[in-house]
């Protein structure tokens, strides 16, 4: 069943109406659109699949040119005047089932005036339209497409361009997430082989420092740290630390008493 039926005139925009028809069966499957010249199969009945497909339609899509109440049929007065025109009756079968019809301009067509329409299409006067113009195809088909997407949420569940569309914002997420994680690897790599003496050699990530090969006395945390070295003999002890190694550094120096054999 197509969801959107391309209704046109011959002899005023069948250029237009082939375009669009093409880029929305392209954008939504050509079984969701329905154009005459390409949906209708060999030997079928002409009349009652164009009923068929207009019945059953969820939109109706009215391409309307500058010469559309001008084109003349075989009896030399205005086709549009005839009860049996097949652009009239699609559109006025439209009309009575209460489908959506959307007029579409193309080029310089203006806003259809009411007083050209039969009293059965009047209300196609009423409906609000959409443009088309040729020097502005792309943008103007998007745009189109983009309306009967949002107005027909079954159109849209099926939307080629919108997939792709959220694919490439996916493609392009984990990239940038590729993209952070290298960045982040390369600080970490820095921090490790660029950030050396003082206090030692840091390493670590962005989210915490330790501290090895410590060359001094090392301060991390809160309270106070208290580093006395002892010395002995030759000015060479062993350090030791009290306190819980954080806040305010005290050092104390001493070096041992020295013993002498009568005990003085």
């Amino acid at each position: 069943m197509p969801d959107v039926f391309v209704n046109y005139r011959t002899g005023d925009e069948e250029s237009a109406a082939t375009m669009i028809a093409r880029e929305l069966a392209r954008r939504f499957g050509d079984e969701r659109i329905f154009f005459a010249s390409n949906s209708i199969d060999l030997g079928h009945r002409f009349p009652v699949e164009l009923v068929r497909a207009v019945e059953e339609c969820e939109a109706l899509l009215a391409v309307i040119g500058p010469r559309w109440a001008e084109v003349r049929g075989a009896d030399g007065r205005p086709a549009l005047e005839a009860e049996q025109d097949w652009t009239r009756r699609e559109i006025q079968t439209a009309l009575d089932r209460g489908i959506l019809v959307i007029p579409v301009l193309v080029g310089k067509a203006t806003r259809i005036d009411r007083a050209v329409l039969p009293d059965d299409l009047r209300e196609l006067a009423d409906c609000q339209y959409r443009r088309f113009d040729h020097r502005n195809a792309e943008s103007d088909l998007t745009a189109l497409g983009d309306a009967l997407a949002r107005l027909l949420p079954e159109l849209g569940s099926v939307d080629r361009d919108a997939r792709a569309a959220r694919e490439r914002a996916k493609t392009k997420s984990r990239k940038k997430s590729a993209k952070d994680a290298g960045h982040s690897r390369m600080r970490t790599h820095d921090v490790e082989q660029r950030v050396r003496g003082g206090i030692g050699n840091l390493n670590g990530d962005l989210s915490g420092t330790f501290v090895n090969e410590p060359q001094g006395p090392v301060n991390t945390g809160r309270g106070h740290q208290y580093n006395a070295p002892h010395f002995q003999g030759d000015n060479t002890g062993i350090q030791f630390t009290a306190g819980d190694n954080s806040g305010t550094v005290h050092q104390r120096f001493e070096r041992e008493r020295r013993r002498s054999d009568d005990g003085r």
